[in-house]
């Protein structure tokens, strides 16, 4: 992706191994190699307008604890507060790119790249156990006759939001409700950074009249 400051100027899309894409590598495969790369293209960027345009419901929201059921197996409820929850939701989003989709051993290598893995143990095992209760929320789809995962558009945009909601919105209000006054203001200052310091103010004022501690 080629930017300028908040604009995008052009995609490109780059192979490096052509046997990758499975459509053959010989000079007169180049359209349908093209058209593969245009899928590819489209696909990429409505997943990145997902993540842009990320949404969950109420409902939605409450039933990701409770147990669902997969198949013939109950499998449990998605916590958001357990952080290995919220790195593998992470690590979802990050391979809902995949052209092909993604295996359990992918997301578990993906879960252990990150800084913030907290299980030195967690391997293909525990992912796909993990990406049996996104099933039974529909957040995962598995792709026929196959191992392999897909994300649809549909459940990227709550995935999304549920990681936003609380790493960009419920944690630093939290965290930052129990000052009432703010220090020195920053060098660097945003219209983001406008919004979090009225609700802080504005949660603070809540929580006083709700009498609750902070």
């Amino acid at each position: 992706m080629y930017t300028k400051g908040e604009r995008v100027l052009r995609i490109e899309v780059i192979v490096h191994n052509t046997k990758a894409l499975r459509c053959g590598r010989r000079l007169e495969r180049f359209p349908q190699i093209v058209v593969r790369l245009h899928a590819i293209l489209e696909r990429f960027l409505g997943n990145v307008y997902c993540m842009d345009a990320a949404f969950i419901s109420n409902e939605t929201l409450n039933q990701l604890p409770h147990s669902s059921q997969v198949g013939n197996t109950r499998v449990g409820g998605i916590d958001v507060n357990k952080p290995r929850t919220r790195v593998v939701l992470s690590a979802v989003l990050g391979l809902a790119c995949a052209p092909d989709g993604f295996t359990a051993g992918q997301l578990a290598a993906t879960v252990q790249s990150t800084r913030e893995a907290t299980d030195p143990t967690y391997d293909a095992r525990r992912a796909a156990y993990d990406l049996k209760k996104l099933r039974g929320k529909n957040l995962v789809s598995k792709l026929d006759n196959s191992r392999r995962y897909c994300v649809a558009p549909k459940a990227i945009r709550t995935i999304a939001a549920v990681v936003i909601l609380r790493e960009k919105v419920i944690r630093p209000i939290l965290a930052g409700v129990g000052k009432p006054k703010m220090g020195r203001k920053p060098k660097t200052w945003s219209p983001i950074d406008e919004h979090y310091e009225a609700i802080r103010q504005d949660m603070f004022t809540l929580m006083e009249d709700l009498r609750i501690a902070a």
